[in-house]
């Protein structure tokens, strides 16, 4: 039975509440057998020192610049090492600058584009080189829906946010060529620490979350992290709530096998929204009538509603047969449940441009998932050479179930929206849109082989696929192989030129929604060149940067289209995507970071059997220009150490807000955008305090139209305050 807003309310005040008196109580009993000036936290630390006589307060963040990517290889080989593009936001980038979601995460990383749909509460909508990439978990495929590429679990349950760019094939399987990302869980530590947080901010958003981490026996630790959240919108009229409970624990069974549980379950609830389907007249095209308000609403505020439910749970084993060589196993069950009921109006103005027409549109899906991963890894060092090795199998079974209603609801005056003047329709959900059943299974095996300085990475997948379409009665089986090789050469210095090729397969669930054929496999192959560079291990100046060029084809593309039913795709032929990235990390001595990087997308539909003039067109949101820094700088003297601030712009070009086919020929593009982020924070041993803004001065722009009657604003202006008090 669906929970009340005020029964839900009143668990996430009960359930932060008690997470506070908990947390606060361990602190207390943690402060009074440890009274050292350092305090640590989930991943950085805050210490007052004595240099000469004078004071110092040191905000050490040790993760802040990233040196490795378990995501990149499934091994330890670091970044530097590694012969294709990778991006990692660490939980030290995380805090510092105080980003609340995987989109907002994403703002200061090239080719990788968030907020597509504006100030989306329910999914983080991202595009990696062109592509929508595939979304992992722990390195397992998240149970994502037929629609969407995107579960939405908090981004405070994750240590990292890992963008791998290119083909992933050879390691994943089913992936995009534009790349994948991959949310690493919390970990448990032995070492007791923690913290609890506050959040308040615009839009009445409040939010109260917390991890706690320890040893509670020899060999067994644990750490659970658990957040509540109550927020409105700047769309008005609009509310949402989650609650997210994460536990985990890391057992070490003697000297060589570990075994670490995980699991998360997250609940949803979004009220009133209509997440978008305003129309291109009126906001990124004139009305004679005047301009649509950034904050209006045109669905039903008191009907509409979205509610999701999804858990996950497994493990992630490791068993040392001898000395470099061990076995890996990595397995999780994962259920994803949402459903929607939306007066939405996406039937486009009249002729007297402010009458809009509106549908009822409700949703259902249910995505069961099973997915494992088993592997060998082997270092050997035979002298001259050296072997990183690694050979493995991984499985999955998910299984999706959809269905919509469709039905014309009461239109509505954009200029004087009325809500419920008459009796809203509310149709059965009794039209199936999917009930699929997809089998997965690969073998892969990658060996990087050094040379002194030179690492050549090759390596090779088998998968076979097996796709069966209950509502359709057919069954499809697929087969392919994909490969990678590249190589580096890291020269003393720190820098380190790399060339790579490498291959994408993807099945794709789901029948095409013009030609109601079952969509094809996809194929795709990336050329990546470029260079990085890491700082010394150990310098207290510390950089990490890579300057790439690539260029990507891809055929059987499939991408979304606009209709009245608002879950549309269509495959449109082939792609390609040429261009270039330079992204530096840095954080140098523990006061001033840089989070800096500049991309070029040259996108471009070059095959389209079913609509021929898309050819020459651009893909969906692909700016062929991002470009975005920040900086940051703490003082650590005097009456006023502790105390930072941060600045940061980030532009953007225009990007395509669809692909134009037979039901929408005209394409419409988002608008470019320059907007500047800020944060003001004080440190001090066990409690940071901050307040931050994104888009600062509440810049107004489309961020997308995907349609004449499905246009969104960019996110406005955003200022939240957060107090943490870390043990």
């Amino acid at each position: 039975m669906q929970m009340s807003r005020t029964k839900l309310r009143s668990k996430i005040h009960l359930l932060c509440a008690s997470a506070l008196v908990a947390s606060l109580g361990s602190a207390a009993s943690a402060q009074e057998t440890d009274r050292s000036n350092a305090i640590q936290s989930t991943s950085n630390e805050t210490s007052l020192t004595s240099i000469g006589g004078e004071d110092l307060i040191i905000v050490t963040a040790r993760n802040y610049v990233p040196g490795g990517s378990l995501t990149a290889s499934k091994s330890d080989i670091p970044l530097i090492r590694t012969p294709q593009s990778v991006s990692v936001v660490t939980r030290d980038q995380i805090d510092l600058l105080n980003f609340i979601d995987a989109q907002q995460a994403v703002r200061y990383v090239s080719s990788v584009t968030g907020e597509n749909y504006g100030p989306d509460l329910r999914y983080d909508f991202i595009s990696v080189r062109g592509f929508t990439p595939r979304q992992f978990i722990d390195g397992l495929a998240a149970p994502v829906s037929t629609s969407i590429q995107s579960v939405g679990v908090d981004l405070y349950a994750f240590e990292s946010f890992e963008v791998l760019k290119g083909p992933a094939s050879v390691l994943y399987g089913s992936a995009p060529p534009g790349g994948i990302y991959n949310q690493v869980s919390r970990r448990a530590n032995e070492e007791f620490g923690g913290e609890v947080q506050a959040k308040y901010g615009m839009y009445d958003y409040k939010s109260i979350s917390g991890t706690v981490t320890g040893a509670v026996a020899d060999g067994l630790a644990v750490r659970f992290t658990g957040l509540g959240l109550d927020r409105k919108a700047e769309r008005k009229g609009v509310d949402a709530q989650r609650i997210l409970a994460s536990p985990t624990f890391t057992w070490k069974i003697g000297e060589r096998t570990s075994i670490t549980g995980l699991g998360y379950y997250q609940y949803d609830e979004v009220n009133g929204d209509t997440n978008g389907f305003l129309p291109a007249v009126g906001t990124l095209l004139p009305n004679p009538l005047g301009q649509i308000d950034h904050r209006a609403n045109f669905g039903e505020p008191d009907f509409n509603k979205f509610v999701r439910r999804q858990w996950g749970a497994g493990w992630d084993v490791t068993h040392e047969l001898a000395e470099g060589i061990k076995l890996q196993s990595n397995t999780k069950w994962s259920h994803y449940h949402e459903t929607s009921q939306v007066i939405y109006g996406g039937g486009g103005l009249g002729v007297d441009n402010r009458t809009l027409s509106r549908f009822s549109f409700p949703y259902d899906e249910r995505v069961k998932s099973f997915a494992t991963d088993n592997r060998l890894a082997a270092n050997i060092d035979t002298g001259a050479i050296s072997h990183n090795f690694l050979a493995g199998v991984d499985y999955r079974n998910v299984t999706n179930v959809s269905a919509f209603g469709f039905d014309v609801a009461a239109p509505i005056d954009i200029f004087n929206p009325v809500y419920s003047t008459v009796p809203i329709v509310n149709p059965a959900v009794s039209f199936p849109f999917s009930n699929i059943q997809l089998k997965q299974t690969g073998i892969y095996a990658q060996d990087q082989i050094g040379f002194g300085n030179l690492y050549i990475l090759a390596g090779g997948r088998y998968d076979w696929v097996k796709v069966d379409d209950r509502n359709g009665g057919t069954t499809t089986k697929q087969h392919k192989f994909t490969w990678r090789v590249g190589a580096n050469y890291v020269f003393d210095n720190g820098f380190a030129p790399y060339v790579g090729y490498a291959k994408s397969f993807e099945p794709v669930i789901g029948t095409d929604s013009t030609t109601l054929a079952p969509f094809k496999p996809s194929s795709g192959r990336q050329v990546e060149g470029g260079i990085k560079f890491s700082s010394p291990s150990g310098s207290d100046v510390r950089f990490f940067a890579t300057a790439a060029l690539f260029d990507i084809k891809q055929t059987n593309v499939v991408t979304a289209g606009t209709s009245i039913v608002p879950v549309f795709g269509t495959q449109t032929g082939a792609v390609k995507v040429r261009g270039g990235e330079l992204e530096l990390v840095a954080r140098i001595r523990d006061q001033l970071s840089i989070n800096a990087s500049y991309s070029y997308n040259d996108s471009e539909v070059t095959r389209n059997d079913n609509f021929p003039g898309a050819v020459g067109a651009r893909l969906v949101t692909t700016p062929k220009h991002k470009a975005s820094m920040f900086v940051d700088y703490t003082l650590q003297k005097g009456s006023l150490g502790g105390l930072g601030f941060g600045g940061g712009v980030r532009y953007s070009s225009t990007s395509a807000g669809s692909l134009p086919d037979a039901f929408n020929p005209t394409v419409l593009y988002g608008e470019s955008s320059v907007l500047f982020d800020a944060i003001v924070h004080y440190d001090t041993p066990g409690w940071r305090f901050a307040v931050n803004a994104s888009n600062l001065l509440d810049k107004r722009f489309v961020a997308r139209c995907a349609g004449l009657a499905n246009c969104t604003y960019g996110a406005g202006r955003q200022v939240i305050g957060t107090v943490t008090k870390k043990f």
